[in-house]
């Protein structure tokens, strides 16, 4: 198509429908929504909001706004850290059952761990994990080592 840019005119190229959804995992995620939205202006934004039980492990579901249908979409979750693997695998699952098309997460911190129940539990799931670092393990209380710490108390000036 033909664009004016505030110098010439050009042919560029228009991205094919659907737009795109950006989710970030509630709280900690929502650091990360400022950046995705400046690289990615015209996508579409949704909230999961999923908890790990620090007893149990499992996680919890306790917010979702999504749009409703996900039908052929390109879903982004943004949550900073990948420990147990346990929460992205649950939003994974929850959004190709929306009909997500492709899911990309993208992590800033990594266990190898988490990286491999991604890996076990992706199946037939469309999915790719970018994250910008990758640690040496899980604790006994399945937090990242040497990790950040709690990423959400961390972004609200929580952490001791």
């Amino acid at each position: 198509m033909e664009i004016e840019t505030p110098v010439t005119r050009m042919t560029g190229t228009r991205l094919a429908g659907p737009k795109p959804l950006v989710v970030p995992i509630l709280r900690a995620g929502l650091g990360m929504l400022d950046g995705m939205a400046a690289m990615i202006p015209t996508a579409e934004v949704g909230f999961l909001g999923m908890a790990r039980d620090e007893q149990t492990l499992d996680i919890v579901t306790y917010a979702e706004r999504l749009p409703h249908d996900l039908t052929g979409k390109q879903v982004f979750v943004l949550d900073p850290m990948l420990a147990t693997g346990g929460t992205l695998a649950a939003a994974f699952h929850y959004l190709k059952e929306a009909g997500a098309a492709s899911i990309t997460a993208i992590t800033l911190l990594a266990a190898p761990e988490g990286i491999e129940r991604l890996q076990r539990e992706a199946g037939e799931l469309d999915v790719r994990l970018y994250t910008a670092a990758i640690d040496e393990k899980l604790n006994e209380k399945a937090y990242i080592v040497p990790g950040l710490g709690d990423a959400g108390d961390r972004l609200y000036g929580l952490a001791e």
